[in-house]
């Protein structure tokens, strides 16, 4: 296997491939003021396995999208859908999140927990705005640093790996540079990560490595997965994700 291939047996079995949980997002859809809308169309890009996904479709009867460009994630989707009765509800597309292929001004809301990272921050906000309506809601989690100043080996790791992380005020800013009004921005609790991201993948280590006969392109996703959870569980307090809310503006 390749490296995108091992990537995909590691965290394909994962309820979720980022931190995250249900009730952020439904915090999410309440600074929306979307928590008594139905029949929204919303697109829910870099999707994963689709745990925001369902939880869209069902509790706001919503028509949703799901995309990603891994194909055996939204094989799974579609399956968890089919068992819950959703499927009527949700349709899979599997492109690049920077080949969208939406008409412009047709979406109500457009989703990405975790994910925009992927094509970054401004211009993953600046290419999606032409296909929300006017007034409609853009919802995204994104790394951010929670502190001013931070620890030198933690600023090091995160500008090499992601230079577009910065604070929840220089995100705020870009929205409203990019044509959006904030309206809500909180930060995920550690749980999030932890319980909800990095314990279930630590579980899976060891038969992940069993599956790929602990070669060493195996191993070397798992020795980088635990640093990345060592550095998260000393310096939580100085970054995560932020979730954030907000509304375009003109047409």
């Amino acid at each position: 296997m390749d490296e995108l291939d091992l990537l995909i047996d590691l965290h394909r079995s994962g309820r979720r491939q980022g931190p995250g949980s249900d009730d952020a997002t439904r915090l999410a859809v309440r600074l929306a003021g979307l928590e008594a809308s139905r029949g929204l169309k919303i697109a829910d890009i870099g999707c994963g396995t689709g745990a925001s996904t369902l939880l869209l479709a069902r509790e706001l009867e919503a028509d949703v999208t799901a995309v990603d460009f891994l194909q055996p994630f939204l094989d799974d989707l579609t399956a968890s859908a089919e068992k819950d009765g959703l499927n009527a509800r949700i349709a899979t597309l599997a492109v690049s999140m920077d080949a969208l292929p939406f008409e412009e001004q047709s979406l109500d809301a457009i989703w990405s927990e975790g994910a925009i990272y992927n094509i970054g921050f401004e211009a993953g906000i600046a290419a999606w705005r032409r296909f929300l309506k006017p007034g409609a809601v853009l919802a995204v989690s994104e790394l951010s640093w929670f502190t001013g100043e931070r620890p030198a080996e933690l600023e090091r790791h995160w500008t090499e790996q992601y230079p577009e992380v910065a604070t929840a005020s220089a995100k705020l800013a870009a929205l409203e540079a990019n044509g959006y009004a904030p309206i809500g921005y909180f930060p995920l609790p550690e749980d999030c990560w932890l319980d909800n991201y990095y314990r279930p993948m630590q579980a899976r280590f060891a038969a992940f490595l069993d599956r790929n006969g602990g070669s060493t392109a195996a191993q070397a996703i798992v020795e980088g997965e635990k640093r990345e959870i060592a550095l998260y569980e000393r310096y939580s307090a100085y970054y995560g994700y932020g979730f954030y809310i907000a509304r375009k503006i003109g047409a």
